[in-house]
Formats: C-alpha cells, sequence, structure tokens
C-alpha cells in the first residue's frame, strides 16, 4: 500500500466489504487511516463521559489510579484497547489484552448497567464526534461494523443484553445519562486530573493550559458539564472552537487518505513504557499481602 490514498478511499472500500464478517477491517479503516487523531479524541471523551456518572466516576476516584497514576491509567486503557483493534479477538494479543481487562473488572464491583453504558460510549460517542467534526459521514458499513465490533468485544467481556444496531446503543447511552448523571466530588478529581494530562499532550500542549481546558469545555455538552461542576463555555467559546474543527475539516477533505496506518499508540502520548511493554503487565493489580498475612482487595 502506498503511503497515501484517494481521499475516499477507505470509505468506498468499507462498501465492498461485509460490516459482520470483514468488521475489525473495516473500522481500522476509520480508525487508522481516516480519522486516527479523531479516534483517540473521541474515545478519550467517550471514557471522560463515564466520570459523570457516580458510580463509575466514584469507583474511579477511590483506587486512586486516575488521580495520582494518571499517565500510565491512561496509557494501558489506550494500549489495552489497541491491542484488541489491532490485531483482533481471534488473535492471542487481542484475547490478551481482553483477558486482562476483564481481570481488573472483576476485582469491583461494577453493575451490568453501567458496563452496557460504557461499552454503548465506544460505540456512539465516535460517530457522534465524526458527525460533528469530521471531513466525511461514516459509511453505513462502518457504522454497522462499529456496531458488531463492540458487540463481540462485550461478548468476550460477558456483558449481557446488548443492543442489536446502532440507534439501539445510542437510546441505551442517552437513557443511562439522563437517568445517572450527577455531581460526585471524587469524579470531578478524576476528571481534573484527566484534563490536566491532556493539556500536555500536542497541539494543545503548545497553549496555555487554561485555554486548553477552555477549548475542552466547548466540545463538552451542558448535561456533562452540569454533572461534573465545570463552567458553561460563553457562545463565541463555542464559536470559535465550532469554526476552529469545522476549517480542520475542510483542510482534511482536500488532502488524501493514509495508505498505511497510525495508531494511537504513534501519536507519542504514551509515555510509561519507553522500552516496550508486556501486555499482561498492563493495568492494575491486587497488591500482594505479606506471608501469613490476610489478604485484602483494597482497590489500587
Amino acid at each position: 500500500m502506498p503511503r497515501f490514498v484517494p481521499r475516499r478511499h477507505w470509505a468506498r472500500r468499507s462498501m465492498r466489504l461485509d460490516p459482520v464478517d470483514d468488521a475489525r477491517e473495516i473500522l481500522l479503516g476509520v480508525a487508522a487511516h481516516d480519522y486516527p487523531w479523531d479516534t483517540v479524541q473521541a474515545l478519550s471523551f467517550a471514557l471522560f463521559r463515564t466520570y459523570a456518572v457516580p458510580s463509575i466516576g466514584g469507583l474511579l476516584a477511590r483506587t486512586g489510579e486516575f488521580t495520582e497514576r494518571v499517565q500510565k491509567r491512561y496509557d494501558d486503557t489506550g494500549l489495552l484497547l489497541e491491542e484488541v483493534q489491532r490485531h483482533g479477538l481471534d488473535h492471542g494479543r487481542g484475547r490478551q489484552a481482553v483477558r486482562r481487562v476483564n481481570q481488573m473488572h472483576a476485582r469491583y464491583d461494577i453493575s451490568d448497567d453501567d458496563m452496557r453504558y460504557v461499552l454503548a460510549t465506544f460505540v456512539v460517542v465516535p460517530k457522534r464526534w465524526i458527525d460533528a467534526w469530521g471531513f466525511r459521514p461514516l459509511t453505513e458499513h462502518e457504522v454497522a461494523a462499529s456496531v458488531h465490533y463492540y458487540r463481540e468485544l462485550g461478548r468476550h467481556m460477558a456483558i449481557r443484553d446488548l443492543p442489536e444496531d446502532f440507534d439501539g446503543f445510542a437510546r441505551l447511552l442517552d437513557d443511562h445519562e439522563a437517568a445517572h448523571f450527577a455531581h460526585d466530588p471524587g469524579a470531578r478529581r478524576v476528571a481534573d486530573s484527566t484534563l490536566r494530562l491532556m493539556t500536555t499532550f500536542p497541539p494543545g500542549s503548545w497553549l496555555p493550559a487554561p485555554v486548553v481546558r477552555r477549548f475542552a469545555f466547548a466540545l463538552m455538552d451542558e448535561p456533562l458539564l452540569r454533572a461534573l461542576g465545570y463552567p458553561l463555555p460563553a457562545p463565541w467559546e463555542r464559536l470559535v472552537v465550532r469554526r476552529a474543527m469545522r476549517a480542520r475539516a475542510l483542510v482534511l477533505r482536500l488532502l488524501p487518505s493514509r495508505g498505511r496506518p497510525k495508531w494511537a499508540s504513534d501519536f507519542g502520548w504514551f509515555r510509561s513504557y519507553p522500552q516496550g511493554y508486556d501486555v499482561d503487565r498492563l493495568g492494575t493489580f491486587a497488591p500482594v499481602s505479606p506471608v501469613g498475612a490476610a489478604s485484602s482487595e483494597a482497590p489500587a
């Protein structure tokens, strides 16, 4: 594959593939070729939304992972998701990554509703992001492939009663947020810590951190901002951000697409493992008790 291909190459290609049998391959055209930066941003905002659900944001605060070791936690989450996306659920490394995620989740009492909601954010938020800020909409096969891919991921994570189409996932997400978005002091600390980390990533790191925070607020909807206790952007701030993002989309529309994949790890934002990593060592682990001492599974 040449370094660059025509801009519509991956969209046209997706329509020639089967959204079930070729789901991962179709999604790679979106995530690694047409929209690598947007996919990272959308998935980051997807996880950010989950903080506004106190049962999720509060738990993350109690573990301390997103407040005391936020860079490592961000890296571990991104790398585990990338391993599955890059290699697939039928590959050894993909299965390793899912097993590691399941081991972490098994340590905590997480409701089925919250598990379904988090998975729904991965389906819904990227599409909504691309609808708003992309240079082209997703094709019907790309949307169907996303649904199938994440339903399969959910099956491997033993998440039951998942919707069968995008509209079902969108309803699940919207209904869960309407019922459960609320302010939680611990969740706010997790959100603040995550935002501080994001201000260190280029191109945001080239600007003052308060400017980057205001830019991020302008990309968030009012229910999310209110739940986290963040200030509502002024209309002019939303207008500036909207015009900047749409100008970016217009420029991208004129450029060729990537012929070679670009992964999340290629951006240089994952900094915890400069010498490489072992999939089985990513994430969090229960503390090891001294020999003869009572075992304790306090959140790490």
